[in-house]
């Protein structure tokens, strides 16, 4: 059997897609930075999405690629670096796997280059829900991380379109086990655990157990067809449902404060600000207030009619989020 290689195996979706084709039988090879895969018995190879000649050696004798890897920030002191990971990373990556003849490529996307109703500065959050067919710009892609993995996605129809057999999945907020960094959709159970989210803002997000996400991957391997997008989600709830169920989880208080937007975007920008003198990450990014102004609600129907697509009740992933951290001393 040929090997399937994993980018972003170390990650947080990348490690549930490596375990869960161990499962199915498939030997897994990493691409990694010269980091260990935490507990898969998978073959690393080392390597970096800027350097075509590592992503070469990587894909070499491949049957099956899935290129999740991606520089996940919602603030970067030097923004071009996302773009140079995510979207020149994944042209150097899929030239290289055109050339080695690889079987199939799935494609990690995000949730967030599907467009939804936008909202006016002050305004409370728009709620609407998008799919694969709602039409997107660049223009509508708030910040350098939405930008950088619209352009991305580009890059992977753009292959599909000169034949190379790759499928586009978007997932929309993960939450579960193993979230390393974590992710900014853990990081809201973890800032919960430690008391630092003192009030919330009119928004909501569409959560998803990653091991749905991972299995979705597989099916999008399985059933996907080339040059498609497929949304995998979960469940569209507000932020203010979300902190409820953290404080069922865990047993804190949900915050009860609701502030306007106007006042998240004041302290965005201070927040943010300040993160350009200091290089530290802002407490607060004014990119992910600006996401905020809007409800990130999608459907996964396209996913469950073609796919066979069925996950289940994030809530039972919050609840492991929150084990895990705790387990792990993230708290």
């Amino acid at each position: 059997m040929k090997p399937t290689l994993v980018t972003g195996a170390t990650g947080f979706v990348g490690w549930h897609v490596a375990k869960a084709l161990l499962e199915r039988g498939h030997r897994v090879r990493a691409l990694t930075r010269g980091k260990p895969v935490p507990e898969l018995d998978v073959e690393t190879v080392t390597g970096d999405l800027r350097d075509p000649d590592s992503l070469a050696r990587a894909v070499e004798g491949c049957g099956v690629l899935f290129h999740v890897a991606a520089d996940y920030r919602l603030w970067a002191r030097h923004p071009r670096e996302l773009y140079e990971s995510n979207v020149t990373g994944t042209r150097n990556l899929f030239a290289a796997a055109q050339s080695a003849l690889v079987d199939k490529a799935v494609y990690t996307s995000t949730v967030g280059t599907i467009r939804m109703p936008a909202g006016a500065l002050g305004d409370p959050p728009r709620s609407g829900v998008g799919d694969e067919d709602t039409p997107t710009r660049i223009e509508d892609m708030q910040g350098a991380y939405k930008r950088s993995k619209y352009e991305a996605e580009l890059a992977a129809l753009n292959f599909a379109s000169s034949g190379f057999p790759v499928t586009i999945v978007n997932p929309t907020a993960p939450v579960g086990d193993h979230d390393f960094k974590p992710t900014p959709t853990g990081k809201i159970a973890l800032d919960y655990l430690r008391g630092r989210l003192p009030a919330f803002v009119d928004t909501g997000l569409n959560l998803v157990d990653v091991r749905d996400v991972a299995e979705g991957h597989i099916l999008a391997l399985e059933r996907g067809v080339r040059g498609e997008r497929y949304i995998l989600g979960g469940e569209n709830l507000t932020l203010e449902a979300i902190l409820g169920e953290l404080a069922k989880i865990t047993g804190r208080p949900a915050p009860r404060t609701k502030i306007p937007h106007w006042v998240a975007y004041a302290i965005g920008a201070a927040s943010t600000g300040l993160s350009a003198l200091t290089g530290r990450e802002p407490f607060v990014a004014l990119d992910a207030v600006r996401m905020s102004a809007k409800k990130m609600w999608v459907t996964h129907a396209k996913a469950a009619a073609k796919l066979g697509y069925r996950p289940g009740d994030p809530r039972a992933a919050l609840q492991r989020a929150v084990e895990w951290f705790r387990e792990n001393g993230y708290t």
